[in-house]
């Protein structure tokens, strides 16, 4: 798909046009494959056609007369997914966006599209595309906040047993944002500062306002993981305390059968003991061993052992 600006709008145009138009701004909407075949029209060097086809991080290339971006997009609902790569090439004339799924450039830049906010520049185009790429993370970030918030009411309830599994995989997803938010806010950084001038002045001032929502969700998914981490701190010292009474069990147990084992071991000895003649010895043991064992109870309630 290829657009032209023409009274800060967007019109329908094709890749002649391009060519042959140079006093004209046109954006171009590519997937991956139509890069190969279109690249030597919307002059576009080897280097950035391959780094296009084959890269795989984010980063920003500065070029002399044209910028250009590689960014890794993952889904902020589900960032444990495959990330969506998305290629921009800008120049003076030309803001290409590069991605197999052009439903993501195209729902993202669909006011401009449909003419409901004006573009008087190719890098107000780019500015709105980051903006609305960008706008609703902020409910996302929440959603996985109010997560973490019923994983630890559920950790107090222990009314959950995979705890350690959920705490995991909110690990995993909050590193994978935040890996995202300081690589695009690198990205926006380094757009900001406009070494080869393609963005007018009141669009550098939109950009600083970006690059501080990136640095607030980038906060935000710091102070996430440190709230997964005490959550995570809580679920093991539950465990230790639960460890820690089935040993105190176990001690009881041993604390109370072990004066009986003195007992067994005293009078299993192969020795002729005068308890033996004693009519009243068989019962004596019984009540003796009796006695010891309430007397071991009623020490262990005095300590609250149990």
């Amino acid at each position: 798909m290829i657009f032209y600006l023409k009274d800060n709008n967007l019109q329908k145009s094709d890749i002649e046009n391009l060519i042959l138009e140079k006093d004209k701004r046109f954006i171009a909407i590519l997937s991956f494959k139509e890069l190969e075949s279109l690249a030597d029209k919307l002059n576009i060097n080897e280097k950035i056609q391959f780094d296009c086809l084959n890269g795989r991080g984010s980063k920003f290339e500065s070029h002399d007369g044209f910028d250009y971006i590689s960014l890794m997009v993952p889904s902020i609902e589900d960032p444990l997914n495959d990330p969506n790569r998305i290629c921009i090439y800008f120049r003076e004339n030309l803001l290409a966006f590069i991605c197999d799924k052009k439903t993501i450039i195209t729902d993202t830049i669909e006011d401009v599209l449909l003419g409901d906010q004006k573009c008087p520049n190719l890098g107000r185009v780019l500015d709105i595309f980051f903006d609305k790429l960008t706008v609703g993370d902020i409910y996302a970030l929440e959603n996985i906040e109010e997560e973490i918030s019923e994983l630890e009411e559920s950790l107090v309830n222990f009314t959950d047993q995979d705890y350690f599994k959920q705490i995991m995989v909110l690990r995993k997803k909050l590193l994978k944002l935040k890996r995202y938010y300081e690589q695009f806010y690198n990205i926006a950084e380094s757009v900001e500062e406009n070494e080869n001038g393609l963005i007018d002045k009141k669009s550098i001032k939109s950009f600083r306002i970006f690059t501080n929502r990136l640095n607030r969700l980038s906060q935000s998914v710091l102070n996430s993981r440190d709230y997964v981490s005490q959550v995570r701190e809580a679920y093991q010292a539950q465990v230790d305390i639960d460890q820690n009474n089935i040993m105190k069990v176990f001690t009881v147990v041993t604390f109370i059968f072990l004066p009986l084992t003195l007992l067994v071991g005293w009078y299993g000895m192969n020795l002729k003991m005068p308890e033996f003649n004693w009519d009243y010895g068989y019962p004596f043991v019984i009540i003796l061993s009796i006695i010891v064992v309430l007397l071991c109870v009623v020490f262990f309630k005095k300590k609250k052992w149990f």
